[in-house]
């Protein structure tokens, strides 16, 4: 049974590259103008050239590419009968639209933010929800400021080659490491969808590392936010509860899981908030950008965050073994590894400025 998994699992990562890579080169021969938005905009963007938006409507693709060749392979399982599952893709088409709407017209933010709050919404209405106090209302409430708030860190954190398709890539390896280690590689639809989203990722980042050819997009960055949001509640937010452990070991492994975004969103928050500057005004001050400031080059800096992200998926898988053990407390002190890197990397844009 585990090797017809493990197939089934490379099969469907497969099947998210070559979907992910025929999408993006496709898109890539179709337009040379086609999704490229604020092509003169030198203040926000990073970037100097104008180069196509688009590699987000891979991830959109590679997911219902996904759910239909589930249903093809086991023709026993209805997954519309799957409350949680029909959840997250009503939320995904959202949140792909409206990121795909911006990407060609700049939506308005307050426009942005009611459509991330709904997508929240839905997915407390369909159960998804962060089992932290015990208080469905209360719960629900933070289920959806998590949602809004990795839907905007990770666009936030998509202002340089490379960066948040690896970043995502690693918090969903740690999301399907928690189904491994807690479920000893049960083959369900949230397994082979994981193993389908990640392929689709490794397929864009052939396009997207430095020098990259595209960028996901607002499209991109909203859909795999809400996709990294959902499996992060059923993975990783829940580890405490499926443990019978503290509810807060799954806050703290949702920390170390996310340490690149989460380490960038408080520096810039941090830092525009001393200025008095808003926190959702685009500029050149993300932790990317400084690291650049301190000498490092565009690819450099890829690699530091390969290296971050990369990390915090072994510190967190270390996390979710030792809670599988019985053991609460060493989740809560591998956080240090979160502060660690915030250390480092707020420091240096104190140090290295523009």
């Amino acid at each position: 049974m585990t090797a017809e998994i493990i197939i089934a699992c490379l099969a469907f990562v497969g099947g998210g590259i070559i979907a992910s890579l025929v999408c993006n080169e496709l898109l890539l021969r179709f337009s040379q103008s086609l999704g490229i938005r604020n092509k003169n905009d030198v203040v926000v963007r990073w970037a100097n050239e104008s180069k196509p938006s688009l590699g987000g409507v891979a991830f959109f693709i590679a997911f219902v590419f996904g759910a239909i060749a589930y249903s093809i392979v086991f023709q026993n399982e209805n997954i519309f009968h799957n409350k949680e599952f029909v959840g997250l893709m009503a939320a995904g088409v959202l949140a792909f639209v409206m990121g795909l709407s911006d990407d060609a017209y700049n939506t308005k933010p307050l426009v942005k933010l009611v459509v991330q709050i709904s997508c929240g919404v839905i997915l407390v209405y369909t159960n998804t929800i962060i089992p932290l106090s015990g208080i469905f209302w209360v719960d629900g409430m933070i289920t959806v400021i998590w949602v809004v708030g990795i839907m905007n860190s990770l666009n936030m954190l998509d202002n340089m080659d490379g960066i948040t398709g690896t970043t995502v890539l690693f918090i969903l390896f740690s999301c399907l490491a928690s189904d491994i280690i807690l479920f000893d590689w049960n083959m369900n639809i949230w397994t082979l969808t994981l193993c389908i989203q990640i392929g689709a990722i490794l397929g864009f980042l052939r396009f997207n590392i430095n020098p990259s050819k595209l960028f996901m997009g607002d499209a991109g960055s909203q859909f795999i936010g809400l996709f990294a949001a959902f499996f992060s509640i059923h993975d990783l937010w829940t580890v405490g509860v499926k443990t019978q452990l503290n509810p807060l070991v799954g806050m703290a492994i949702v920390l170390i899981a996310f340490t690149p975004a989460a380490v960038d969103t408080f520096t810039v928050v941090i830092n525009r908030l001393k200025k008095g500057q808003s926190p959702m005004v685009g500029g050149k001050d993300h932790t990317t950008h400084h690291l650049v400031y301190a000498g490092l080059n565009d690819k450099q800096v890829w690699l530091v965050f390969l290296l971050i992200a990369f990390l915090s998926t072994i510190i967190t898988i270390l996390a979710i073994i030792f809670a599988k053990w019985g053991n609460p407390w060493m989740g809560v002190f591998l956080t240090l590894y979160f502060f660690v890197v915030f250390f480092i990397l707020y420091r240096n844009t104190i140090i290295h400025k523009r």
